[in-house]
């Protein structure tokens, strides 16, 4: 079933099962596919911005305002909506064909999702490399919101 691994309404309780084959190479993976979700959520903000920009001499500069706030509400909608989504993956994720996934196999909903990025941004700016450190020696190489929100990065291309 390659072809049904994106489609996580047709997967049976069995496709759950994690193998060694779905974490091969995750952490690699997981790190090229921020770099992509980077790329695109700074375009997105750009362009937001861009927006905002015309918004604010609409309102005589009360919508400026949004300014502060205008990339975290950019990646956090990015976020939700991708990895939340039906494919359980950023397009950075899709590209490096890896998914989000509950441990217990079920789908990660939108709030989950960013859940999940807000405490990989608290937790990695204060402590990264250290935190990554930790995907070498924890089961599944889960990082630290993965533990806390009983989730799992896997391969999606098996």
């Amino acid at each position: 079933m390659p072809g049904e691994a994106h489609d996580m309404t047709h997967m049976t309780p069995d496709d759950y099962r994690i193998g060694e084959a779905q974490l091969d190479g995750v952490r690699t993976r997981r790190v090229l596919a921020f770099l992509v979700d980077y790329a695109i959520v700074l375009t997105l903000v750009l362009v937001a911005g861009v927006v905002v920009f015309f918004l604010g001499i609409l309102t005589l500069g009360l919508g400026w305002l949004l300014y502060p706030v205008l990339g975290l509400v950019v990646a956090l909608i990015y976020v939700g909506v991708t990895m939340g989504g039906p494919n359980q993956a950023t397009p950075g994720m899709g590209i490096f064909s890896i998914r989000i996934q509950r441990d217990d196999g079920g789908r990660v909903d939108g709030v989950t999702a960013i859940v999940h990025a807000i405490i990989f941004w608290a937790v990695h700016v204060a402590f990264t490399p250290i935190m990554l450190i930790l995907s070498l020696f924890s089961p599944r190489k889960k990082l630290i919101q993965d533990m806390l929100l009983g989730t799992v990065i896997v391969r999606s291309d098996l």
